[in-house]
């Protein structure tokens, strides 16, 4: 079932006579992670905006949960959508348990259920609550800080989370770091994501369905891998590189090419690669280890081999 639906939803900036969001319709199911993704002024943050309604739309409608949002009270719409931005936008002035605590405190929550809210959100983030409840943004790093958002995002227990290029402002090493926790939380936390951003790679990594605009337009809506597999013109093919055989293997799981192990097998000092791991990562570690197969491994148990051939094979295929 749809958590979130755009019917026809256009926005136009006056005196501008040109569309900035053009006759959007698609659907956010319930616990997916949907990406739009697209170059700078394509329409996507304006088109995120919409839903809690910081921008109306000029025409269309979005249903969340339903009902048509216009027919909300604007204020206790947000109050059920987490929302986190590239800027963070963290409360200077107060600590990070006040930070986190702002919706929890607004919804009218206990003070004992706060606190322990604060303590839970902390940990998930990975941040120990003794250690960073009671400082403030400014004793934080810009990841740190990111954390605190979007813990400050959860704190409602939204069943909605906005997230509009969260990672965009920060540097390399921790925006990949960040990554791999948000990878973590999507098993974690089952929430409905939509998230914006420009950046091709992130996208193919925590997406479900990317939304690709450009324009203000819908060019396609898909899974990551038929969108590489199968874009619908050359801005898409063009966007995702979907001639880059690596992009296409990092979104094959390596029991895509595993083969049973053979009855004869030895562990021994054969290299070993996690099940859930990607086939752009298996190769990479069967270029670096020099062997020429990895036995896959799941939960401490091999259950199979997976070789060079076999990872050109399942290329082949895709």
């Amino acid at each position: 079932m749809a958590l979130l639906a755009f019917q026809h939803v256009s926005k136009i900036f006056p005196p501008s006579t040109h569309a900035a969001v053009h006759d959007c319709t698609f659907q956010v199911e319930t616990g997916s992670f949907v990406v739009l993704l697209g170059p700078s002024g394509c329409g996507k943050t304006t088109l995120l905006k919409m839903v809690n309604r910081l921008i109306e739309p000029t025409s269309g409608a979005i249903f969340f949960h339903g009902q048509n949002i216009r027919e909300l009270d604007a204020t206790a719409l947000r109050r059920q959508i987490g929302y986190v931005i590239q800027q963070v936008g963290l409360f200077p002035h107060l600590t990070v348990a006040q930070n986190i605590a702002v919706v929890p405190e607004l919804l009218g929550w206990e003070k004992s259920r706060i606190a322990a809210r604060i303590d839970a959100l902390l940990d998930l983030v990975q941040m120990k609550p003794d250690s960073y409840r009671t400082r403030y943004p400014a004793q934080l790093s810009g990841g740190q800080q990111q954390r605190v958002g979007l813990a400050r995002a959860l704190a409602g227990d939204p069943n909605l989370l906005l997230m509009d290029e969260p990672f965009g402002a920060i540097d390399a090493i921790t925006r990949a770091t960040l990554q791999d926790e948000m990878l973590r939380l999507k098993s974690a936390i089952h929430k409905t994501v939509l998230f914006v951003t420009h950046d091709v790679e992130e996208a193919l990594r925590l997406a479900d369905q990317i939304v690709v605009m450009r324009a203000g337009r819908i060019i396609q809506h898909d899974v990551p891998h038929k969108i590489l597999a199968q874009p619908a013109n050359d801005f898409v093919r063009e966007l995702v590189g979907a001639n880059d055989m690596m992009r296409q293997l990092s979104l094959m799981r390596v029991t895509d090419a595993m083969q049973p192990l053979p009855r004869d097998f030895v562990l021994d000092d054969t290299p070993a690669i996690a099940a859930d791991e990607n086939l752009r990562e298996t190769l990479s570690k069967l270029l670096q280890s020099g062997a020429p197969s990895l036995v896959v491994v799941q939960d401490d148990k091999p259950i199979g081999i997976v070789s060079f051939e076999r990872i050109r094979a399942a290329a082949r295929q895709n």
